[in-house]
């Protein structure tokens, strides 16, 4: 089975619904701050998981 996730995509299309409820008037400056924080540290703790799951053998 392949894993195609690509969390750089997943960042883009988050940081766009939160920009987008921003401009919508829908969050105020400090809740879009935090929101963006927020996905920030996911995206981190995403690479950390990620980063270094895959090796292969020396066979």
């Amino acid at each position: 089975m392949t894993y195609n996730f690509d969390p750089d995509k997943w960042y883009d299309d988050e940081l766009f619904i939160i920009d987008t409820k921003f401009k919508q008037g829908k969050m105020d400056p400090k809740a879009y701050d935090r929101a963006v924080a927020e996905l920030d540290r996911q995206l981190a703790d995403m690479w950390r998981r990620l980063d270094g799951t895959y090796q292969v053998g020396k066979d």
